[in-house]
């Protein structure tokens, strides 16, 4: 999957009469955006000869005119994760979205006979929810959860979500392994 090609951006309508066009960015990583960068796109590869960030503008190396600007209209430009983390220095608490997906979630909890139903109960030892499917993007970051089969057994539902900020507690890439806070009450809620 390090080869797998990852949208970061998607150029726009044509900007002026020097082939400049509008820059789409779909990641949080802006300064791998520069002159002399080279991204795969739909086609052939493209590089940036310039690029001004604060308004949205880029300057394809080979395209210096309108029309050469209209025909790689809403290409679509990527990076792969190897090329990733090369190019990219996260910070503390920072983690590659590709890197989320695939961990599986657990929180102190049990699964507890209640009735005819189950409950969901907190306790000392982690209880695997689920498995993070994607990362969905409105105001917040929220994970996708594939819900752990067990718990689909017991009525909880397929998939839920949990906002990452307010949610996660813990997160350990190289274990493929997150912790949580509170995603068994948006369990239970959903019920």
């Amino acid at each position: 999957m390090k080869n797998k090609k990852i949208p970061i951006a998607k150029l726009g309508k044509s900007h002026g009469v020097r082939g400049w066009q509008k820059i789409h960015i779909l990641s949080d990583f802006p300064e791998q955006f520069k002159p002399g960068a080279t991204f795969s796109s739909n086609r052939e590869p493209l590089t940036i000869e310039k690029i001004d960030l604060k308004k949205g503008l880029v300057k394809i190396k080979g395209i210096d005119t309108p029309e050469d600007a209209k025909k790689i209209t809403n290409r679509m430009l990527f990076t792969t994760e190897e090329e990733t983390r090369e190019n990219i220095k996260l910070k503390e608490g920072e983690y590659f979205w590709f890197d989320i997906e695939g961990c599986e979630v657990y929180e102190n909890a049990q699964l507890k006979k209640e009735g005819d139903g189950f409950e969901l109960v907190k306790s000392e030892s982690p209880l695997k929810l689920g498995k993070v499917r994607e990362i969905e993007r409105a105001d917040v970051d929220y994970l996708l959860i594939d819900t752990d089969e067990k718990l689909v057994k017991a009525g909880y539902p397929k998939r839920f979500m949990i906002d990452f900020k307010r949610h996660v507690k813990d997160v350990d890439v190289e274990n493929k392994k997150i912790t949580a806070d509170g995603a068994v009450d948006i369990l239970e809620s959903l019920k």
